[in-house]
């Protein structure tokens, strides 16, 4: 696949609805905003924030500054938006960190909440950095969390349930993978989504997630130094071969193209 401008990514992110006019509406960002604001746990994507956002609108302010969604709180209804130069930013951040995990042949760990989207996006990276020689995690067979499995595919760890993959916020599949990998298994840094990224982050290792502009936490984990890298994003459009451009972007910021 060809590497993509700068320039030539922001337009193929606007007109994929990866960034740009995103079809999360308002409604249900705010919502979520206030869910967090309110101490609902869902809401956290396994971080600790104690009492720091107890008010939606500090809430709302981060996701217009690291997210890019409208900043006016008059704004209740209709659309909302992703900055794509801000998606950008992140990837190239992310690239920044992918090239040090490969410089130092890491330990990575692959998982994904949105297996129907982000899978290949993650296992085309996790092969990537297998090419330079890092330890791409195996998680060990058998882990069970919120009354599935845990399993993994193509590099990926997801939630397995009635013989189907998942959409989970939560962060107990995170849990019980780092909680069986054990001190001496841990990995030096894991790319990831949703509860699965936030719990690392709050575990204290090195973690790069995806999120949406209805997932506040993520970016108030960044906002405070506890994740490393939140890139925002449509986390489930209409293809999932339209991340194959940003992907392909991103190894080749890295060096890993």
């Amino acid at each position: 696949m060809p590497i993509l401008s700068r320039p030539a990514l922001v337009e193929h992110l606007v007109r994929t609805r990866i960034a740009g006019d995103v079809a999360t509406p308002r409604d249900n960002n705010l919502s979520h905003y206030r869910k967090l604001a309110n101490g609902d746990r869902h809401y956290w994507l396994g971080l600790e924030l104690g009492d720091r956002w107890t008010d939606e609108q500090d809430v709302l302010a981060v996701m217009a500054e690291r997210c890019g969604v409208i900043d006016d709180p008059a704004h209740r209804a209709g659309q909302d938006t992703i900055d794509p130069e801000l998606t950008v930013d992140g990837l190239d951040r992310m690239a920044a960190r992918l090239r040090k995990a490969a410089a130092g042949k890491e330990r990575v760990l692959f998982a994904t909440g949105h297996p129907g989207a982000l899978i290949d996006v993650h296992s085309r990276v996790a092969a990537a950095l297998r090419a330079q020689g890092c330890d791409i995690v195996r998680i060990p067979g058998g882990l069970v969390a919120d009354e599935g499995y845990v399993v993994q595919f193509a590099d990926v760890a997801v939630f397995e349930r009635g013989a189907s993959l998942w959409h989970t916020h939560s962060p107990e599949p995170m849990n019980a993978i780092l909680d069986a990998l054990g001190e001496d298994g841990r990995p030096d840094l894991v790319i990831a989504d949703h509860g699965w990224a936030g719990r690392a982050g709050q575990r204290g290792i090195d973690s790069v997630g995806y999120a949406d502009c209805n997932d506040p936490a993520l970016f108030i984990g960044e906002a405070e130094g506890t994740m490393q890298v939140t890139i925002p994003l449509d986390d489930h459009v209409l293809d999932p071969r339209f991340y194959e451009p940003m992907t392909a972007y991103t190894l080749a910021a890295a060096g890993l193209a």
